[in-house]
């Protein structure tokens, strides 16, 4: 019998202390590493050169995901209505990251009865950016330089080089 409780009494101290010793490397897995892109950002754009350069309120949202894959959005989706760019990301040195994404853009009705005929917002092209990013040492923002070429429906190239620059912060509880 006292044989018994002492495999019992050793057993629960090797189940005990494998749970306190497991457990940790568990949880710390599903934390992003300070060096890791992956998840959701928000910052400002400011385009540089072309078109956009105007636009002084520009801001963008990410989701980079495991995989290598991304969804950008930005405050200047509805104007007119564009669906979300989606695209890819990839890790090129310590801290260094670049992203290549696309989004379709509309052509804006001529005038409202053509609007009202249900044409909407045909399409009337795409736009691909490639960013190159630099996350910062405590990985919650990072900066980067955007380029932006455009191109029309039938993907010939109306809009060259583009150039913008980005702060960007991650988007924490």
């Amino acid at each position: 019998m006292k044989k018994h409780n002492v495999i019992l009494i050793i057993l629960s101290i090797g189940i005990l202390v494998m749970v306190f010793t497991v457990t940790p490397f568990s949880i710390e897995k599903n934390v992003p590493a300070d060096d890791d892109i992956v998840g959701a950002w928000k910052g400002k754009v400011q385009f540089t050169t072309g078109a956009f350069a105007s636009v002084k309120d520009l801001e963008f949202m990410w989701v980079f995901n495991e995989g290598g894959t991304l969804t950008e959005s930005s405050n200047y989706d509805g104007a007119p209505p564009v669906p979300p760019a989606y695209g890819i990301w990839r890790k090129t040195g310590e801290r260094q990251y670049e992203a290549r994404y696309e989004f379709y853009w509309t052509k804006v009705p001529s005038d409202f009865e053509e609007l009202t005929k249900g044409s909407g917002f045909s399409p009337a092209g795409y736009g691909a950016l490639w960013e190159k990013i630099t996350l910062s040492f405590d990985g919650k923002s990072y900066k980067s330089s955007i380029k932006y070429d455009g191109f029309d429906q039938i993907g010939k190239q109306i809009n060259f080089g583009d150039q913008a620059d980005a702060e960007i912060k991650r988007i924490e509880f």
